[in-house]
């Protein structure tokens, strides 16, 4: 029917040029209060298809991850992508990776220097880290996935693309083959197809939609053939044209004109794919009135921000200021806990203070945020330093008491009382005299160390009233005895057996009296010393008597004590002799009266006589039964 029309292709301009000339005008960027990007009666296809009203596909909020270690922020970025979808995690993702950048750089630069400070060349410098390899790891799986995303949106867009021109097609096939009795139908049909298409790519969108629209109000200029049709449809779209006007109008008051305009926004888009045409006549006029009530937007979306740059500058004072007092912030006398969380909590009502002077666009606030974190960073690596020093004075006064612990533990069943009890008094005030440990060790180090005390001196309280009058007759007799032979003249190797027989058989001392049984051994031993006997005598006699005591009082504990000793000693001088005579190998070109051949000789023999001394002292033990 229209074979003498001409064809339109997707450049043709739109028939009401006066709304082409405001979509123009409308297309501009200005920056909200939240430093965010808005633009004007512009769809952003892509923006369209991510960026949805659903919570899952805004973007999540950025933590602060300055203060987190390498650890923490891998598990923060473990989180994020485990937890999030792919196209909301990209800030987050970007803070996550400048802090681990930065601190993995320090951690490279500091393994680096140590390598060179050893004596490593530059060149053989590496250096690998499970948690570098797991972050690259993660990175890599998160660009795949948002690769694959995109390029899904891509295709999707481009599907749109071809859906919407094969519905611009429809129509035009329609224009030319249109029969009266079904056009309209068709008509409707291809609108309704029309709508249900998703977005296309934004450097498509305008060419399309007015390509669209032209052959749209061909169409009704068609239906002259069905006035009662034709007046219908202009009749619904001019009532729902007027009801777009009426909310623009009303968003004009609105109070919160970034809201105004993301209101705007859609009634545009609404003004454009949802609603056909109006009657020629009533064209310029209904679009006129839409145009002016979008203009008030806009004129107090502009009047806002000229409002807040003129508000910028005081922000940025009220900012610096703060600033200026946490650079300033003194924290030279903080010496202790209580000091420091004082002045945390100081800083925090400065923090408060920065924030709540107001908010500042991205191109002002960015220089000044860099410098906050600066001032902050100031302060928290000072107090970062002082609890880390804490920390460690922590971990070593724990170190010490755990050695207490120890010392008490291993005293605990003594019957030496005479040192023990003065062993256990010192390391209490010790105990006193060691600061803090961390506090999840706290009670229970105490609970040990003072279990261990109350068992000896409970034991102490016991034995004093325990001593029989046998004992006590026993302990006079032997006290007698030593001072007898203490003034004795008698130096001889049968001097010294007879005095050991005697003491044994005047009886067994009471566990509360080992210090006097001490006392006998080492006079017992300076008399063999006086002796003309060579030393391995001397010492197995000394050991012969210390050992005939232990069996004498049926000490078992001694013996295997004793016992682990001479094992341990063993092994210590045979590995001593090994290490001598390695050593000796690389004098192999040096002749035997070489000084420093001749040291190493000497020393190998004195071990090997120590080992043989050990040797015949094991095998004494091992002679016995018990």
């Amino acid at each position: 029917m229209l074979d003498n029309q001409e064809k339109v292709v997707q450049n043709e301009t739109p028939v009401n040029s006066e709304e082409t000339k405001l979509e123009a005008k409308n297309e501009v960027v200005v920056s909200s209060e939240d430093n965010s990007e808005i633009e004007v009666d512009s769809v952003d296809s892509a923006n369209e298809v991510v960026n949805t009203e659903s919570s899952d596909n805004k973007e999540i909020q950025v933590e602060n991850y300055s203060e987190k270690s390498l650890e923490e922020l891998l598990v923060s970025l473990k989180s994020v992508l485990n937890n999030y979808p792919v196209q909301t995690v990209k800030n987050a993702v970007e803070s996550i990776k400048s802090e681990f950048n930065k601190k993995f750089g320090a951690l490279l630069a500091e393994k680096k220097a140590q390598f060179l400070a050893e004596g490593g060349n530059s060149i053989d410098f590496k250096f690998s880290s499970p948690l570098k390899s797991e972050y690259n790891d993660l990175l890599f799986d998160y660009k795949k996935r948002r690769d694959a995303f995109y390029k899904e949106i891509d295709i999707q867009l481009n599907q749109n693309l071809d859906k919407r021109n094969d519905v611009i097609e429809s129509l035009k096939a329609l224009i030319e083959n249109a029969e009266a009795t079904t056009m309209y139908k068709d008509f409707k049909a291809i609108q309704e197809k029309w709508r249900a298409i998703g977005p296309v790519p934004k450097s498509h969108y305008n060419d399309t939609w007015k390509t669209y629209h032209h052959h749209v109000e061909r169409f009704y200029d068609l239906l002259n053939l069905s006035n009662d049709l034709r007046d219908l449809d202009f009749k619904y779209n001019l009532e729902e044209k007027l009801k777009i006007i009426e909310k623009a109008k009303a968003l004009a008051n609105e109070a919160d004109v970034n809201y105004a305009s993301k209101e705007l926004q859609e009634l545009h888009k609404s003004w454009k794919e949802d609603i056909g045409p109006v009657a020629k006549e009533m064209r310029e006029e209904i679009w006129q009135k839409f145009s002016d009530a979008t203009k008030k937007i806009h004129d107090k979306r502009h009047e806002y921000f000229k409002e807040m740059r003129s508000k910028f500058q005081e922000i940025v004072e009220k900012k610096l200021e703060v600033i200026a007092l946490l650079h300033a912030y003194d924290t030279s006398g903080n010496k202790t806990h209580n000091d420091w969380q004082k002045s945390i909590k100081e800083v925090e009502k400065l923090r408060q203070q920065y924030f709540k002077a107001g908010k500042l666009p991205f191109n002002k606030s960015e220089e000044v945020w860099q410098k906050f974190k600066q001032a902050t960073k100031k302060f928290n690596t000072a107090k970062n330093t002082f609890y880390k020093q804490e920390k460690n004075e922590q971990q070593e006064n724990l170190k010490k008491k755990m050695a207490l612990i120890e010392i008490a533990e291993s005293l605990k069943d003594s019957e030496d009382w005479q040192m023990a009890t003065n062993a256990m008094k010192k390391i209490q005030a010790d105990w006193k005299k060691i600061g803090h440990v961390p506090r999840k060790f706290s009670d229970d180090i105490w609970k040990k160390f003072k279990s261990a005390c109350n068992y000896y001196f409970d034991r102490l309280n016991n034995q004093k009233n325990a001593i029989s009058k046998e004992q006590e007759k026993v302990v006079v007799a032997k006290k007698e005895f030593l001072e007898t032979l203490k003034e004795s003249k008698k130096e001889s190797k049968e001097a010294v057996l007879e005095a050991i027989d005697k003491w044994r058989n005047l009886g067994s001392l009471p566990k509360n009296s080992g210090n006097l049984k001490e006392e006998f051994n080492k006079h017992i031993d300076k008399m063999l010393e006086n002796l003309s006997l060579d030393k391995e005598e001397v010492a197995m006699l000394k050991f012969t008597n210390l050992i005939d005591s232990y069996l004498a009082d049926n000490d078992t504990r001694k013996l295997v004590s004793e016992q682990q000793f001479i094992r341990k000693r063993q092994d210590e001088i045979n590995k001593e002799i090994q290490q001598l005579e390695n050593n000796l190998g690389f004098f192999s070109n040096a002749t035997d009266d070489n000084p420093l051949v001749k040291n190493v000789k000497n020393q190998v023999e004195k071990h090997r006589k120590d080992l043989a001394i050990w040797n015949l002292k094991m095998d004494y033990l091992r002679k016995l039964d018990f």
